[in-house]
C-alpha cells in the first residue's frame, strides 16, 4: 500500500473526502518526523516506537572490489514494532473488526439555505395574511 492508496482507504472517514484524508496523514506524518528530528522518541500504543538512533563509525567491504572502506558515522531511524502488532501479524492476537466511518450530514450550502430560509418565511407571511383576512 502506498501513500495514495492509504489515503484512498481513510477517505471514508472524512465523509468520503480524499483531501481531508490527505491533510490528516500529512500532519501526523509531519509530527513524527519533525519530532524523530529533535531527538525524541514517538510511540504509538499497540504499534509501535520510531526512534533515532547514531550509528558510529566502522569499517566495511566493498563487495565488488573486497577493499576495505571507512563507513562513516550516520543518523537512522528504527522502528521497533509494538508487541500487540508482532502477535496481530504473526496471527497469536485476533484482528478485531476495522471501525465503520462516521456519516455525518454536509452542511448546506449558504445560497441554498437562503433560499429555504426565504421560501419559509414567505410561506409564514402568507399564512399570516390568511389569518388575518378570515378573521374580519
Amino acid at each position: 500500500m502506498n501513500k495514495t492508496q492509504f489515503i484512498a482507504s481513510l477517505a471514508p472517514h472524512f465523509n468520503g473526502s480524499k483531501k481531508e484524508a490527505a491533510h490528516a496523514v500529512e500532519i501526523v506524518f509531519d509530527s513524527i518526523v519533525r519530532n524523530i528530528h529533535k531527538g525524541e522518541d514517538v510511540t504509538i500504543n499497540d504499534f509501535g516506537k520510531f526512534k533515532k538512533v547514531d550509528r558510529k563509525a566502522r569499517k566495511g567491504r566493498n563487495p565488488f572490489t573486497g577493499e576495505t572502506i571507512q563507513i562513516k558515522a550516520s543518523k537512522k531511524v528504527r522502528f521497533l514494532p509494538a508487541k500487540a502488532l508482532k502477535e496481530t501479524v504473526s496471527g497469536a492476537r485476533k484482528l478485531g473488526p476495522a471501525p465503520k466511518p462516521v456519516v455525518v450530514a454536509k452542511p448546506v450550502a449558504k445560497k441554498a439555505a437562503k433560499k429555504v430560509a426565504k421560501k419559509a418565511t414567505k410561506k409564514v407571511a402568507k399564512k399570516a395574511k390568511a389569518k388575518k383576512g378570515k378573521k374580519r
